[in-house]
């Protein structure tokens, strides 16, 4: 058996790329090999259908080692441990004490507060924390961003009345003044001089980070992955750069940000992302010459986004952040948190909470995903990804940085035009099919309704909304990549009139059903109720057929050859007695236009307009 198996490789010959290459030319039948093959990723860079050794050759990425400078393979080198958080709406201290305990025995140990400002008093932490061992998990705070120091106060007097070793806590409080103006329109840049006295609050908690820089804001806004990356190491260095000003040491500095990344559905991507990101960020510290070469270590968390979350056919969330959080795992992430698959329409339930959790435990588990530190380390694919990004990430870095960095880039509203426009192009693609979200514009559940399930709205923490006030300027667009088709389809649903499409297939047998298929995924994508049938033998019998089932909508699904002998017989058989549509786009379309017919949809159709046309047709207001 041994020789066997040494023998087995030299029974094939090696293949060179050039050979791969012709008979990939071969196999397109003069087809254009860039046309066809090549992706041209939304973050300005090609990617080949393939990549071999020689794709790796010069490339430094591929001589770090994990737990060494720059990082890039991860912050440690025994293992991929990384602690799964579950954040927790504080209302009442006592009731979310008594929710933090319970998910501790669930296997969550990193648990996340948000805050109501004010409530908080040494009561009401001690209350929060009670019977939680604080030197066992990690704990996470969020808060108003004007009693975050507050907040710091509190904790540091409730670690040390305890009597807790300040370097066995792990946490951050989520202070971060440059999210607000994003995501609110409103300055608030002067709260970021209080970062060098939270810093001095929490010093002698050295895993203890308090400065934020919350990326997960622009992901969660449509943001392209260079954006989210290149945007966050301008914003982290901003802060870094106030802090040493303000008299704060290098080494102290970087020790106290900590990144909240999103995670988007781009799988490998994503990992190349985060990898990215570490690399670059540890570049940016030691350029501020730290005493110490641990200071350049990028502290990331992960929290899979909600841009790509739908309200219909909403258990297909579950695919999303499961690929999404193995992203951020394989990646080596420092904690990670799953978002429930219904938050796109509710306060996320016992039930959605417990499988977001499981997802997790799943991959740690059951996939050991925690065990082996950056398999993708060496990767032909990953590691040309990650240099790409990089690049790309670096290149809008020093763009801030030439604008006078990411708070003026703010107040100069670059960052959310650049983002906004994002947003507006990733909705534009969802609209038009570019952009797949399964069960909303492709495939979506045929029978399903809404009911009483609405979009989710959003509730500031601050315990009141006393600092809301109307935006000074531009901020982020936060709607999902599905809200315009969960507009419509509700909009058909509560109109209380649920229009009917019959598929009137006839002719060539494949290109019916395919053309069938095609047409109920389509107008099922508004809510409609479709009705494919196996075929008929005249159009005569196939109307008959229509009317007698009360059809709104009457599909010609034929192939296009045949679209000259059916369609307009059809359409005048109908007599307006429905609306008419054709399913494709034949070269016989201008003369069936001539004749009266005004429908057609076909893969080059933008499918959200075309189904707000027809809801107005129909009288669905």
């Amino acid at each position: 058996m041994a020789d066997s198996k040494e023998k087995l490789f030299s029974d094939f010959s090696p293949v060179s790329t050039q050979e791969w290459m012709d008979k990939i030319t071969a196999d397109l039948k003069g087809a254009d090999f860039e046309k066809k093959l090549v992706w041209r990723t939304n973050e300005g860079f090609k990617v080949k259908p393939f990549y071999r050794r020689e794709d790796l050759e010069g490339m430094k990425t591929t001589e770090a080692l994990p737990g060494e400078f720059p990082y890039l393979r991860g912050n440690k080198k025994d293992d991929n441990t990384w602690f799964v958080r579950q954040d927790i709406k504080v209302d009442d201290p006592a009731e979310a004490n008594k929710k933090a305990l319970d998910l501790l025995n669930r296997g969550v140990d990193s648990l996340g507060f948000y805050l109501n400002a004010k409530d908080l008093s040494e009561e009401y932490i001690r209350t929060l924390l009670k019977d939680i061992c604080c030197d066992c998990v990690e704990l996470n705070f969020s808060t108003c961003q004007r009693h975050s120091l507050v907040l710091a106060e509190l904790l540091v007097g409730y670690f040390n009345g305890e009597g807790y070793a300040s370097d066995r806590l792990y946490g951050s409080i989520d202070f971060d003044p440059v999210s607000r103006m994003l995501s609110k329109g409103k300055d608030v840049s002067q709260l970021i001089s209080q970062g060098k006295q939270l810093v001095d609050t929490l010093a002698a908690f050295p895993h203890f980070q308090c400065i934020a820089v919350n990326s997960l804001t622009l992901n969660n806004a449509g943001a392209y992955i260079y954006q989210e990356l290149g945007y966050a190491l301008a914003w982290g260095n901003q802060y870094l750069s106030l802090l040493t000003e303000a008299g704060v040491p290098a080494d102290l500095a970087a020790s106290k940000i900590r990144f909240n990344f999103g995670v988007s559905s781009n799988y490998f991507m994503e990992i190349a992302k985060f990898r990215a990101a570490r690399m670059l960020w540890a570049n940016i510290v030691k350029e501020y010459q730290p005493a110490r070469e641990e200071a350049c270590r990028m502290i990331a968390h992960a929290e899979t986004s909600t841009f790509n979350l739908t309200l219909f056919d909403a258990h297909v969330n579950l695919l999303r952040t499961q690929t999404e959080s193995m992203s951020a795992a394989l990646a080596g992430v420092n904690s990670i948190t799953v978002t429930p698959f219904d938050k796109a329409y509710q306060t996320p339930d016992d039930f959605s909470e417990r499988i977001a959790r499981n997802q997790q435990l799943l991959l740690k588990e059951e996939a050991h995903l925690n065990r082996i530190v950056d398999p993708a380390g060496g990767s032909y694919y990953i590691e040309n990804l990650t240099v790409a990004i990089a690049q790309q990430a670096w290149n809008l870095f020093l763009q801030v940085e030439d604008e006078g960095g990411m708070v003026q880039a703010v107040l100069k509203e670059t960052v959310q035009q650049a983002v906004n426009a994002s947003n507006k192009a990733r909705h534009e693609a969802v609209s038009k099919r570019k952009e797949v979200l399964l069960g909303t514009n492709q495939y979506p559940n045929f029978n399903e309704l809404a009911g009483d399930k609405a979009p989710a709205g959003h509730r500031c923490s601050c315990g009141g909304g006393s600092h809301e006030h109307e935006a000074s300027f531009a901020k982020l667009e936060t709607s999902r990549a599905a809200s315009a088709f969960e507009e419509l389809r509700l909009q058909t649903e509560h109109s209380g009139k649920r229009p009917k499409a019959f598929m009137l297939t006839i002719g060539n047998l494949a290109m019916r059903q395919a053309r069938a298929q095609f047409s109920c995924n389509f107008l099922a994508c508004a809510g409609y109720q479709v009705v494919d049938n196996l075929g008929f033998a005249s159009v005569e019998e196939g109307v008959k057929a229509a009317l007698d089932a009360q059809a709104d909508i009457v599909v010609l699904c034929s192939s296009d050859d045949e679209y000259a002998d059916y369609a307009i017989p059809a359409f005048k058989e109908l007599n307006g007695r429905a609306m008419f549509i054709v399913a494709g786009a034949p070269a016989c379309m201008d003369e069936l236009k001539a004749a009266g017919i005004e429908n057609f949809i076909h893969v080059r159709c933008n499918v959200l307009d075309t189904l707000k046309e027809y809801n107005e047709k129909l009288g669905i207001n």
